[in-house]
């Protein structure tokens, strides 16, 4: 997913109608920064944060560190797909304006835009259920691999909620120029009164409401900054009060300490999410636009642009596709070698962790570079789908990706059933045929 989002000058774009605004934009490495320091931290908790031990019986457990005392503190450095969500707003600002300004209808970008989210997951799913069976008709035992499996399904939970701020954007964006700061405000407002609902009545289906409010404000400011609303007052302010919110929240309220749910942890700020993660992700963001000079004039040097300009689209794909090295690398270790994860918060712990990357960023970069070939979707995929078939395909892929969030990857009906929902959504967002015939015809009558 490439973002460019900024004048050749180097500074936050400014507020100047979108309309005037310049068709062609460098790219914001600054942004880049961001996601490559989320994708850093998602791959290095995933792989530090499972406690992995073979019982007698020959099964796998699988606890967290988060169990442990005083493992909640790191989640407060891990957590940080706020920023993915405040990365994800910019892109979709400047996407959406860009499209309107050139007279394409909502439908058709949203058919876009789902594309580009669904379609890198097809052969995931694919390589992960046909490998499931094959290593399970293999002789292994089932439910290691369905740990893997559930696992490698869990991170398809933020392309779930994307499909929401996705299918949002046109409405909040105009709401964003109208009426400001105001939108996050009503946002944030509305996340306070889910979670008052939901801890007053002890409902906790409720709380999943917040899927919405959390991550629509988080993915709100995103908006700010792409329209320079977020300078280094409004920076210092978000990171003052995000900070202090979050503290007193956690401390005080009745809040989980843990700001991430990997594995065993019992609560977590995350699922659902909380009013506590709008504020740490007000902290982040804070504290980002703060450092946004420094990380600028740092990663913009040719040789780190470069770089940069390199990885980045392949970022996403790492996101996907880097549960598969750490389950093949966790299960040669835990089976293979009777290795478990060493006792938590100790400096055997932290080897194991730090050996661990060491073995897996080589695994895990080729297998990107191979993969990220399934970021752009088959041609047959083009074309305006019409409303009612847009609406329905974003029906369709997201809760395909829930399904496939909660049953994982892995076999029985819920991995097969989420994947055929997904590719029928996306089959959806093509154009019908009889439209695609009538645009040929009229090509070749001009």
């Amino acid at each position: 997913m490439t973002m460019t989002v900024e004048p050749a000058g180097g500074r936050p774009p400014t507020t100047a109608p979108v309309a005037t605004a310049p068709a062609a934009r460098t790219r914001d490495r600054f942004l880049d920064v961001l996601r490559l320091f989320v994708m850093v931290l998602v791959v290095s908790q995933h792989w530090w944060l499972p406690v992995l031990s073979v019982q007698a019986q020959g099964e796998l457990s699988a606890s967290s560190v988060l169990s442990s005392e005083g493992g909640f503190a790191l989640t407060w450095i891990s957590q940080v797909m706020p920023l993915i969500f405040f990365v994800g707003g910019a892109a979709n600002y400047f996407s959406w304006r860009a499209a309107s300004n050139r007279g394409e209808p909502a439908r058709v970008w949203w058919a876009k835009r789902l594309r580009r989210l669904a379609w890198p997951v097809v052969p995931l799913a694919v390589v992960w259920i046909v490998a499931c069976h094959l290593i399970v008709l293999g002789g292994a035992p089932a439910q290691p691999v369905l740990v893997g499996a559930g696992a490698a399904g869990m991170v398809l939970w933020f392309l779930a909620s994307y499909v929401i701020v996705v299918m949002a954007t046109p409405m909040l964006v105009a709401a964003q120029e109208r009426f400001g700061w105001w939108v996050p405000a009503a946002l944030l407002a509305c996340a306070v009164v889910v979670d008052t609902l939901r801890f007053n009545s002890g409902v906790e289906w409720l709380g999943f409401l917040n899927v919405a409010f959390v991550w629509l404000g988080v993915h709100q400011m995103g908006f700010r900054y792409a329209t320079g609303s977020i300078g280094k007052t409004q920076a210092a302010w978000l990171t003052g009060a995000g900070g202090t919110a979050a503290l007193l929240l956690a401390w005080f309220g009745p809040y989980s300490l843990n700001m991430t749910g990997v594995f065993a942890a019992e609560t977590s700020n995350v699922a659902p999410p909380t009013l506590v993660l709008a504020a740490l992700g007000a902290l982040q963001i804070g504290v980002s636009v703060l450092l946004r000079d420094v990380i600028s004039a740092w990663v913009n040097r040719p040789g780190l642009a470069r770089m940069m300009d390199r990885i980045s689209p392949q970022l996403m794909t790492v996101y996907l596709w880097h549960m598969l090295p750490i389950s093949v690398v966790a299960g040669v270790l835990v089976f293979g070698l009777g290795i478990d994860t060493p006792e938590p918060m100790t400096g055997l712990w932290l080897l194991w962790g730090v050996l661990g990357m060491v073995v897996l960023i080589p695994l895990i970069l080729p297998l990107a570079h191979w993969a990220v070939r399934f970021e752009e979707p088959p041609r047959m995929l083009k074309g305006d789908p019409g409303l009612i078939r847009v609406l329905a395909a974003a029906a369709l892929i997201g809760g395909g990706l829930l399904v496939l969030t909660v049953g994982g990857l892995g076999f029985g009906p819920l991995p097969v059933l989420g994947l055929i929902a997904v590719i029928s959504g996306l089959l959806l967002t093509a154009a019908p045929r009889a439209r695609v015939g009538e645009a040929v015809r009229e090509a070749v009558r001009a």
